[in-house]
């Protein structure tokens, strides 16, 4: 099993994950893991925090020489913003130094999470609902990345739409030059005229206070069939997709592969045919992929597709009616420094995601406690797929 925890508040001294279950041997590249991270701080909308944070991976433990040891890998990210904060984050009693906030944000998890936890001031909340949480994330997704690699499977994802500008056709086959043009657009879409119709309503949304969300999508190639399991339902991979994406801040939806328009179709028009292996070099795959590589809850050879619906963020310029918890008027919410637009760097955290899942599921049907044994399971998996 994989696992990774998180711990850190936004404006505290550090992010920080613990990732378990990586087997040893594993080639762990830094550079790799800090462009990552870097990748989760682009894209057009982003606010002024990213002007401040640079964020780079210290790894603290489980790995040596660039190799995993096989024990948990302990990664730390700084928090660059913290010395701009350290009395109203710093650990120790400081009295009344710091003002409480009583006024919580619609949109956000202020007001609940005073409810649960029983807190008087709304900064214990804000500190750690913020997806200042998932360049964490993004860094145990690049360990997984890098397991994936090494088996061939890789992950990529871009823009399909924000607010009401969405692609003219779907992208579901890409090349390295491809890729990379989706890297070098700052909203992160294939479709260069969608791109200046995102900036436009970006910049608008900018002027008026207000924000944007949109749809991303993730794309696993090289992905093997048999991941996943429809003995229990738990076992089911496409649950565990779905539970791993919405996850993610201000995500509150997920399709696979072409769900929503194919419920609206006769069956006939949506299941995927079984194509003759001597047309495609002996292994069985299938004519279209609408299922999005998954089938009865486990892969079927063809590349997982995830599309996910990300909400506005919540924090506006103008900010909508609340309540002062501690005086009972009606007031505007205040302003908390935020982004105007998510969806780009969203798809990114969304790659992590599903690279910790398909990880996870690909140690749990190959596993051992080294990469040597796992490789050697794998491909005599693979030779004995080639027989049937």
């Amino acid at each position: 099993m994989v696992t990774f925890h998180t711990a850190g508040e936004s404006h505290g001294k550090a992010e920080i994950v613990i990732i378990n279950g990586i087997p040893a041997g594993l080639q762990v590249d830094i550079d790799f893991l800090n462009r990552e991270l870097f990748r989760r701080q682009q894209g057009y909308g982003r606010g002024g925090r990213m002007k401040i944070e640079t964020d780079t991976a210290d790894i603290l433990a489980g790995v040596r020489h660039k190799l995993s040891l096989g024990s948990p890998i302990c990664i730390l990210i700084e928090n660059k913003d913290y010395k701009n904060w350290k009395n109203t984050m710093a650990p120790t009693d400081m009295g009344e130094q710091t003002e409480k906030i009583t006024i919580p944000r619609p949109g956000h998890a202020d007001l609940v999470g005073l409810q649960k936890f029983g807190h008087n001031d709304i900064r214990n909340v804000i500190e750690r609902s913020s997806a200042r949480e998932t360049c964490a994330r993004v860094a145990a997704g690049a360990i997984c990345k890098m397991f994936l690699r090494e088996f061939g499977v890789t992950i990529f994802s871009y823009t399909v739409g924000i607010g009401k500008a969405h692609i003219s056709r779907d992208f579901l086959a890409f090349d390295d030059e491809s890729i990379s043009n989706i890297e070098k657009s700052c909203v992160r879409t294939p479709d260069p005229v969608a791109e200046k119709e995102m900036i436009v309503l970006i910049d608008n949304a900018r002027e008026k206070g207000d924000t944007l969300g949109g749809l991303f999508r993730v794309i696993a190639t090289g992905v093997p069939p048999g991941l996943g399991s429809y003995n229990n339902w738990d076992d089911r991979l496409d649950g565990e997709i779905a539970r791993a994406v919405t996850s993610i801040p201000s995500v509150k939806g997920i399709e696979i592969g072409n769900a929503f328009n194919s419920s609206s179709l006769f069956g006939s028009e949506v299941h995927d045919a079984i194509i003759n292996p001597a047309k495609r070099n002996g292994s069985l795959t299938r004519a279209s992929n609408n299922a999005g590589g998954l089938k009865g809850g486990v892969t079927n050879g063809m590349p997982v597709v995830i599309t996910a619906a990300v909400k506005p963020i919540s924090t506006l310029g103008k900010g909508l009616q609340t309540i002062d918890l501690k005086t009972g008027e009606e007031v505007s919410a205040r302003y908390e420094r935020s982004d105007i637009c998510v969806v780009p760097a969203a798809g990114v955290i969304g790659e992590s995601m599903l690279a910790f899942v398909l990880a996870g599921a690909f140690i749990k049907k190959f596993g051992s406690d080294c990469m040597r044994d796992i490789k050697q399971n794998y491909n005599n998996y693979m030779k004995r797929l080639k027989t049937i």
